[in-house]
């Protein structure tokens, strides 16, 4: 039995749970937990300049680590985490996130601050904890790493007044329980009859896909899938998040589908598939192309394995659904299949032929850029010719991420490429890309917008004092351009009035923030400059004005349609 106050309580217990940093910055209310852990835990602390860069932080964090990260912001910033929350709700990303709060029951009497914090993010957490008595943190920190890994995972919030940081009493019951230090921390396998019928439609469809969504990625369960492809000769498709379940050089390989970064080549085979084995996809708007990119649901034959229930069946009708880990049943099938099928005489599938000639049809197309633009194509050409393995890419809905989606090949498995598709907020990227460099050794791209980077500046001060490997990369068109051409290309407006703003010389902002900067005006320097980059170990910037969406049409599917009606330039 030891006697010790809430602060101590809380560090030792994530210390237990092998917790490395923790995302954040200070206000009053914290400053007792402060004390405790500068005086007595080796837990880092990054610190932010905003608490919506530290929550989309702390969810990238996860992402790549695949351990639950962790979260804290002080009472008055508390709403500021509700951005970075949400998208790692609904992106299935398990995040303990402990908001401190003034006094129980003075938000009664209107004490500064004063919220119902439990109310506010019980809807986008899968628990929301008030904790009000120091005794009680152990049994609900375990708890809340049990619920935050477990079935499908989500964010825990942790509701601490500043009192119950001081407060001492005997604490008899510290311990942790080690499966819940890492995502998933159990492995649900489907029902077996459900796992063999799975097989048999999968072994008599003339024309199969496999389609992963990040659950597939969140469960581990790329080495399972390539094994099943192989096996099986079936091509693998991937949703904008799934991006990276299997190598996409991989002859089954069709690289990513959908509204969001699918090309014309992979739209049109999914289309044409007669099976769909959809691998942790919640089958949401952005991945199907509004749930049409199938065609007539009824003429298809549809299997999905999911942990999350609720996503199966939800938006095809199912000839068999499975309700399990990807990883785990894909494993199970695997054995099945090699038990009762002893001789699998599968015609050999090679996409290579048709994605290198839809990539050599964009890399060659030429389309003239407006005056004073250059082409994303190039960019992301370039990416893919000199990021390394071990890089990161971090990329946030908009010019930013629709055309590396499309043209980038992540080359070895994994989760290396980031985006917020799940939610779609601007301002995740430099967030994103402070998570994954404290989360990975390698370098990190993050590529952004103007529009994005106004939200925050601030925090390109957080890269500089890190001392981490990160590339900022600017595709400026002044403009919030996904919604210039939303409205141009399909509302029919003229002059969108609400989505262009000035100029700002982002080159010497970032300057004197210390960054390594550079502006890009020429094709020719877009390679040295981010090799260039990419060798310099500190904090980089690279600006390069691009055409907003409306003037070269992206990787949309409807907007590429309206394009051609209208006689603008796209890519497909």
């Amino acid at each position: 039995m030891t006697r010790m106050n809430g602060a101590q309580v809380i560090l030792r217990m994530l210390e237990l749970h092998e917790v490395g940093c923790v995302f954040g910055l200070p206000g009053e209310t914290t400053i007792g937990w402060y004390k405790e852990w500068q005086n007595s835990s080796s837990i880092k602390f990054v610190l932010t300049r905003d608490e919506r860069t530290a929550s989309f932080a702390a969810e990238a964090y996860a992402k790549v680590t695949g351990r639950p990260a962790v979260l804290e912001a002080p009472s008055p910033g508390v709403t500021h985490c509700a951005p970075g929350i949400a998208e790692a709700y609904l992106s299935s990303v398990p995040v303990i996130f402990f908001s401190s709060d003034i006094p129980v029951n003075q938000d009664k009497k209107h004490g500064l601050t004063g919220l119902d914090q439990t109310a506010l993010y019980s809807s986008i957490c899968k628990e929301s904890f008030y904790l009000t008595r120091v005794e009680d943190i152990p049994f609900l920190l375990r708890r809340a790493f049990r619920v935050a890994t477990s079935g499908r995972p989500a964010p825990v919030h942790v509701r601490v007044p500043i009192n119950v940081f001081h407060e001492e009493v005997e604490i008899t019951d510290i311990y942790a329980e080690p499966e819940y230090r890492h995502y998933p921390a159990h492995r649900p396998v489907a029902d077996h009859g459900k796992i063999r019928q799975a097989i048999a439609l999968l072994l008599a469809a003339e024309k199969p896909l496999i389609v992963c969504g990040q659950g597939a990625l969140i469960s581990g369960a790329g080495a399972a899938v390539l094994e099943l492809a192989e096996l099986l000769q079936i091509p693998v498709a991937t949703t904008t998040p799934g991006k990276g379940t299997i190598p996409e050089t991989h002859p089954l390989s069709l690289r990513v589908i959908g509204a969001r970064g699918g090309m014309g080549y992979a739209n049109d085979y999914a289309g044409a598939a007669d099976t769909i084995f959809l691998i942790g996809s919640n089958t949401d708007s952005s991945s199907t192309n509004h749930w049409k990119l199938y065609g007539a649901p009824q003429s298809k034959t549809f299997i999905q394995l999911d942990i999350a229930e609720a996503h199966v069946g939800n938006n095809f009708p199912l000839a068999v659904g499975l309700v399990g880990d990807a990883r785990a049943t894909l494993e199970y099938m695997l054995e099945l299949l090699r038990q009762e099928n002893a001789v699998l005489d599968r015609p050999i599938v090679d996409l290579t032929e048709l994605k290198q000639s839809a990539l050599d049809a964009v890399f060659n197309a030429n389309i003239p850029m407006p005056k004073g633009t250059l082409s994303p194509v190039r960019l992301a050409q370039t990416l893919d010719k000199l990021l390394p393995d071990d890089g990161i890419i971090t990329a946030e809905p908009g010019v930013a991420a629709i055309y590396p989606s499309a043209l980038m090949s992540v080359r070895k498995a994994g989760r290396r490429y980031l985006t917020n598709y799940s939610m779609g907020a601007l301002g995740y990227s430099v967030p994103a890309a402070i998570g994954a460099a404290y989360a990975s050794d390698g370098p990190v791209i993050c590529l952004t917008g103007d529009g994005s980077l106004a939200f925050v500046l601030g925090d390109f001060e957080t890269i500089r004092r890190s001392g981490k490997n990160i590339t900022v990369i600017l595709m400026r068109n002044d403009s919030y351009g996904w919604i210039r051409g939303e409205a141009i290309l399909l509302d029919d407006v003229d002059a969108p009035w609400t989505t262009d703003f000035g100029a700002v010389d982002y080159v010497k902002v970032a300057e004197g923030f210390g960054f390594s900067a550079a502006r890009v005006t020429s094709e020719d320097q877009i390679e040295p400059v981010l090799a260039a980059a990419l060798a310099n170990p500190g904090a980089n910037f690279i600006e390069m004005m691009v055409p907003t969406q409306d003037q070269i049409v992206p990787f949309v599917p409807n907007w590429v349609d309206a394009a051609r009606s209208k006689g603008l330039s796209y890519f497909r």
